[in-house]
């Protein structure tokens, strides 16, 4: 007793192996799509040659960054492990979570 309303239902599921292959393809596009602005850069973005020779003291130089303080002032860093904040004790940034720890 197969009536065609369940064959046809039937032949349009989509097995493991199916949906499988689909979910690869899907996934492809999607990091083509995200890898082709990163290939179009802008020329104008690629940094100058180094010639060697010293900036000249009357061309601006680049601004130093801000430091980063936390609520009681004190100035701090984000650790590369964890993403805890790091503080400076002498020449040594520790950080206060993982304990990660370098010397500047």
């Amino acid at each position: 007793m197969i009536d065609e309303t369940s064959e046809e239902t039937a032949s349009r599921q989509v097995d493991r192996r199916g949906f499988l292959k689909g979910s690869a393809f899907f996934a492809a596009l999607a990091a083509l799509g995200a890898a082709v602005p990163a290939l179009a850069q802008d020329p104008q973005t690629k940094p100058a040659p180094d010639d060697g020779k010293a900036p000249k003291p009357d061309e601006p130089q680049a601004p130093k960054k801000k430091p980063l303080l936390d609520k009681d002032g004190r100035e701090y860093r984000v650790c590369d492990m964890c993403g805890g904040n790091m503080y400076k004790q002498d020449n040594t940034w520790t950080c206060e979570q993982c304990g990660y720890s370098y010397e500047e």
